[in-house]
């Protein structure tokens, strides 16, 4: 019995990689292919191999509008990096507060979160709220709706993680005269790295590649993201598919490639948040 239960496992695993090499892999290869072929090729949309490779689509994607996909790189990064830096000061130091700290407010205050993770976000009220602050359509602005719309999930895991850390480690820091700003940041955040580290990857790849806010929150060009740019291009290379497709691999490569050399990152984050409530 146990050799058979050997022998499935490793068959399970083979068919799961299998059907996600197809399931994504066919996908990002098909958009690959037709990004090097000409305007006719491309139109066919099929998985043939081009009479050239022409390399060149990507420079006239990159070319396009004034270099417009550059500046919505470096738009997309900064909007991304700051939100992140500021979700993992507030939230981390969230999280331990509401594991740390019982009591009626702060299960009230963990409803709240919860309810924030299940409820979609009010476009108009707050689009009036940014406007009166002055700051609807920028990229500050934006960053504080990323950080508003992700802390209740960066906050639980934190929680979550925090649950896993003995409060004999606290104690002993407060027997040695460390004060709390000096045991968080010296003892407790250290120890956070494994959650951390999950939600730096998991947020980074959710902001950088979203569409919704920054269409509702940051519209025009004069501040354009990664996405938005692939949402205006497909009005003017509407018949140039493989400019198109080109632009998308362009778009595609960065969050591919940080979750794929951070994957086991953020599966150990998740798996250790959730070994205590």
């Amino acid at each position: 019995m146990k050799k058979k239960m050997n022998f499935f496992i490793p068959a399970v695993d083979l068919v799961t990689m299998i059907f996600s090499l197809l399931l994504f892999g066919v996908p990002f290869y098909f958009m690959l292919l037709n990004s090097l072929k000409s305007r006719r090729e491309a139109g066919l949309m099929n998985l043939e191999l081009p009479e050239t490779f022409l390399f060149e689509n990507f420079i006239q994607v990159i070319e396009a509008n004034n270099y417009m996909i550059l500046r919505a790189f470096v738009n997309s990064v900064m909007v991304t990096v700051f939100s992140i830096l500021i979700m993992v000061v507030v939230c981390s130091l969230g999280g331990y507060i509401l594991q740390r700290v019982g009591g009626r407010m702060m299960s009230a205050i963990s409803f709240l979160l919860l309810t924030g993770l299940m409820l979609p976000p009010a476009i108009l009220p707050t689009i009036w709220i940014l406007n009166s602050l002055g700051i609807y359509a920028t990229l500050h602005g934006m960053v504080l709706i990323q950080v508003a719309l992700n802390i209740p999930f960066a906050t639980m895991l934190f929680r979550g993680y925090t649950a896993t850390i003995p409060r004999e480690m606290e104690e002993a820091a407060y027997i040695d005269g460390s004060s709390s700003i000096n045991m968080f940041a010296y003892i407790m955040f250290p120890l956070l790295k494994p959650v951390t580290s999950t939600i730096v990857v998991l947020s980074s790849v959710t902001i950088f590649n979203d569409f919704v806010n920054p269409l509702y929150f940051l519209p025009g060009a004069r501040n354009p993201t990664v996405q938005l740019t692939l949402y205006n291009f497909i009005g003017r290379f509407s018949t140039s598919l493989n400019l198109l497709f080109a632009c998308a691999i362009l778009i595609t490569i960065p969050p591919l490639l940080l979750f794929i050399f951070f994957n086991k990152r953020i599966v150990s984050g998740i798996t250790a948040g959730a070994i205590k409530g």
